[in-house]
């Protein structure tokens, strides 16, 4: 579905991605985990087109994408749920929504996604409907976020810190819904810092470090590696 080869981004003289190399399989959810700075949010920018890469590959399907302008690559199938969730705080739950929707075949193989597929998802947002994105809850933005990538109707979902600044009991949501999509066919690129969250839905981890991958595999390898817990992600 994607991959990444020798991927080098910079902010200004900032070297930030050095040599990334990693791929997301089709019908599966691969998480990037690490500490703050290690270049997980400028992996996910990168991937979407919000700064493009100085050297490197990126291959979406079999297609380059590195360096494409981000609406491009948007249409392509690759839908973002971003940090901080960004709603539109003047438009309605419903507004938010159905600004994003894009008509065509859905990425995970069943019926399209409209306002009734993430209502069912999120049947909260369907009781908000109404209500400004200033007067949802950070769970229900979290929730607006999610749904309103799905509604561009995504071949791959990037999905940059959801459970960030979120209860416990609302993580547990955020992670059963993303289980869900995963179940459903949905390919999944997710960036955390919440190891248990994590680890409870993916297929593959990887961590990063200074912006290269420094271990992949199994969540259930990564849980009984205390050393690269403890090394890596401070836990």
């Amino acid at each position: 579905m994607l991959e990444l080869e020798e991927v080098h981004t910079y902010y200004g003289t900032s070297h930030i991605l050095q040599g990334l190399s990693f791929s997301v399989p089709e019908r599966s959810c691969s998480v990037l985990l690490g500490r703050n700075g290690a270049g997980k949010t400028t992996t996910i920018h990168t991937i979407a087109g919000l700064v493009p890469p100085r050297r490197g590959s990126i291959r979406f399907m079999g297609r380059e994408i590195a360096g494409e302008r981000p609406h491009r690559i948007a249409r392509m199938g690759i839908g973002l749920v971003p940090q901080g969730r960004r709603v539109f705080p003047s438009l309605t739950v419903e507004e938010n929504l159905t600004v994003a929707g894009r008509s065509g075949p859905s990425g995970d193989g069943g019926r399209p996604w409209d306002l009734q597929r993430v209502y069912e998802l999120f049947p909260a947002l369907r009781e908000r409907a109404s209500n400004l994105g200033n007067q949802l809850s950070g769970g229900e933005q979290q929730m607006l976020a999610i749904g309103r990538a799905l509604m561009t109707n995504p071949r791959l979902l990037l999905m940059d810190e959801p459970s960030e600044g979120l209860a416990p009991v609302v993580i547990e949501r955020v992670g059963e819904a993303i289980r869900r999509l995963k179940e459903a066919g949905l390919s999944i690129l997710l960036v955390e810092q919440h190891v248990s969250l994590a680890c409870s839905v993916a297929d593959e981890v990887l961590v990063m470090n200074k912006g290269r991958i420094v271990w992949q595999g199994s969540p259930e390898s990564l849980l009984s590696d205390r050393p690269v817990q403890q090394r890596y992600l401070g836990v």
